[in-house]
């Protein structure tokens, strides 16, 4: 009878799978390291009908061919956007190209995943948003679908199942301050801002909303010391490439009248209740206690299966599927849409006035 149910429960787990099929075909752009190491095999996995990629090199697209079957190389974005079975366009290329081919790409009409940065300023950011809203209605588009297809950024943070927990729970809590620590090794290969913190900065402007900067405290060339103060919160930020890529380092803490939060590596969300008083003096000095720590999530290491897996508890995974749910069913707005990460690159912009 059990063994009945467990194997009834696993071909149906089997089948609701198989049946999650798609009818719009997808392209490419792109295929860095990052691509195929996370996004890459989210794509497999879901089975998204990917019809061509693009790149820039004809010896790379003929490689490409060689090694995936059934999907068209291309070194032309034109081909690409030009072919109306393709619905949406995933870019993943190099971040200073990323805002020419995001801008062709919503003139087409197509939705857009468009890799973080989307861009390199907030003008040119005001600028994607106004060509998603000018170039929403193709013609070859029913009428009866979305206004205007889906443009979303690469910041997968915001889809990872500890940061959604989080800003869950947050809702409901009195919050009073926070301390985010992002500490990595050096980064000569491009802008630490744009390509590195725009990941926990994102992540701030998500949980608590647009900040101001308080105060700015640049202690090398690529660290800083952060003071933000959002509408319920204020928060301090310690943004480091001094330290290494072997033991890099992301955690924040929350501390809200209730307890406090504290999230490692998105992969660890623990909640420790506040201990009560008498008279305004702590009940743990009259009286001592064990420590109550609640763990809210934690990466399962240990199966083999997708909800343990890195690509799933860093947001990869759900972003993408998001993404394609979005094109197949008309909807416009995500959570990552171009136009929710305006806060994030005002706070990228006052930023760069301090940094040397």
């Amino acid at each position: 009878m059990i063994q009945e149910l467990i194997n009834r429960y696993k071909r149906m787990r089997t089948e609701h799978y198989l049946r999650q099929t798609y009818q719009y075909s997808y392209a490419f752009v792109g295929m860095g390291q990052h691509s195929l190491t996370n996004l890459y095999p989210v794509l497999h996995y879901l089975g998204v009908p990917l019809k061509y990629i693009c790149v820039t090199s004809e010896r790379k697209a003929r490689l490409i061919e060689q090694k995936f079957a059934g999907i068209k190389a291309t070194t032309s974005l034109d081909e690409i956007l030009n072919d109306d079975a393709i619905k949406g366009v995933f870019v993943s290329a190099s971040p200073s190209s990323h805002f020419s081919l995001a801008s062709q790409v919503l003139k087409s009409g197509k939705s857009l995943f468009i890799e973080k940065p989307p861009c390199q300023t907030l003008e040119e950011l005001d600028t994607l948003i106004d060509l998603q809203r000018l170039h929403g209605i193709p013609e070859h588009r029913s009428p009866t679908r979305s206004l205007s297809p889906v443009a979303m950024v690469g910041l997968q943070k915001r889809y990872a199942p500890a940061i959604q927990l989080l800003k869950q729970r947050l809702r409901k809590e009195h919050l009073i301050s926070y301390d985010l620590h992002y500490l990595t090794g050096a980064y000569p290969e491009g802008d630490v801002l744009l390509d590195l913190y725009i990941h926990p900065l994102d992540l701030v402007c998500f949980l608590f909303g647009k900040p101001d900067v308080v105060a700015v405290r640049q202690v090398t060339k690529n660290s800083f010391l952060i003071m933000l103060q959002h509408p319920h919160i204020v928060g301090t930020l310690e943004l480091s490439t001094a330290y290494t890529w072997t033991a890099a380092k992301e955690s924040l803490k929350v501390c809200t009248r209730s307890g406090f939060y504290q999230l490692r590596q998105l992969e660890e969300l623990t909640f420790e209740p506040s201990h009560s008083t008498i008279l305004g003096i702590p009940k743990e000095k009259i009286r001592a206690r064990n420590k109550t720590v609640k763990y809210l999530f934690q990466r399962n290491q240990f199966s083999p299966i997708l909800t343990g897996s890195h690509v799933y508890t860093q947001g990869f995974y759900s972003e993408i599927e998001s993404f394609v749910s979005h094109v197949e069913n008309g909807r416009s707005e995500a959570v990552t849409e171009l136009k929710s990460v305006r806060d994030t690159y005002e706070l990228l912009r006052a930023l760069q006035l301090y940094a040397k």
